[in-house]
């Protein structure tokens, strides 16, 4: 395990992404793959009320209700940390304060818990919304107990450093994580300003995409047909020269240390300075498999500069 940024929770350092639940992993898959995440002592699972609202038939809070019905089904609420975002439900738009405490009580009542242990802010969409009602009614939930903890998610550097400005001068809770967009083939969002704020105020880093809507896991490549996966377009989107390039280092690493290759690019999220715990999803127990090897390994520092030189 490792902890959280400065606050209390102790986190199992892959982070299982619940974005599949209810939309390519139905319930018995979902209950499956969570089992087995679980059991290999996984205890921190990300959602967000938006998930999977994209998918017909779907109205947004599949995820967080599949996940209720697995704690609620195996009595192990005290054992998870259990991660959720307001924000980006479509009816449910927006970081005004009476947004996210409405939005707040429905993820309380789809997950089945009396409170969230991480909730983010899914994104900083609409500059129209001052900092300090955000903020404030963020602290108003960890004042009563429904929130442990708040994050933020897709900020920039400057509103990340304003919110947490804003938290100290009105003494409010403030972020206590960033969830940015950051891998071995998405580096420039993160890497420089927003990465040097994460350090200076000690807030832990959770990166999703992890694997490139799949790209990392190495079964994209030229000449290939994996036509099935939902995402096969826009993961093929990576395969340039670069893309290639990444893919033969990581190949490279895999074979010599005989893990999957999804396992090597979450290894070198792990491996860089400010990196929690990468989040990264799987819709079936194969998927979980190649994922779950990367928690315990460490990369050399030869390894980790292989890896980089690739994707510069």
């Amino acid at each position: 395990m490792t902890r959280l940024g400065d606050t209390e929770l102790d986190v199992f350092p892959i982070c299982l992404g619940g974005n599949v639940f209810g939309w390519t992993a139905d319930r018995d898959a979902t209950f499956t793959v969570l089992d087995q995440y679980a059991a290999a002592g996984g205890n921190f699972i990300d959602s967000a009320d938006s998930y999977s609202a994209w998918v017909d038939g779907n109205s947004g809070g599949e995820s967080e209700t599949l996940i209720g019905e697995w704690l609620r089904a195996r009595g192990n609420r005290d054992d998870i940390v259990v991660a959720t975002k307001v924000g980006r439900l479509p009816g449910r738009i927006g970081l005004s304060a009476a947004n996210i405490k409405a939005a707040a009580e429905d993820s309380l009542r789809r997950l089945g818990v009396d409170h969230i242990d991480l909730y983010y802010a899914h994104g900083d969409d609409d500059p129209s919304i001052p900092l300090a009602e955000t903020l404030a009614a963020f602290d108003e939930l960890v004042r009563e107990g429904k929130v442990r903890y708040i994050a933020a998610s897709n900020y920039t550097a400057p509103r990340l450093a304003e919110a947490l400005a804003v938290s100290r001068r009105e003494g409010l809770a403030a972020f206590s994580a960033l969830q940015p967009h950051y891998n071995l083939v998405e580096r420039g969002e993160f890497e420089g300003e927003l990465a040097d704020l994460c350090a200076r105020e000690k807030l832990g880093v959770l990166p999703y995409y992890a694997l490139a809507i799949g790209f990392l896991t190495g079964k994209y490549r030229p000449g290939g047909d994996s036509s099935d996966s939902p995402r096969a377009e826009r993961a093929r989107a990576y395969l340039d020269e670069r893309g290639v390039k990444v893919l033969t280092a990581l190949d490279e690493i895999a074979t010599l240390r005989d893990v999957p290759v999804s396992s090597v690019a979450l290894a070198w999220l792990l491996g860089q300075p400010t990196v929690t715990a990468p989040i990264a999803s799987a819709r079936n127990t194969e998927q979980l498999a190649d994922l779950l090897p990367a928690a315990g390994l460490e990369l050399t520092e030869a390894e980790l500069e292989r890896l980089t030189d690739s994707s510069d």
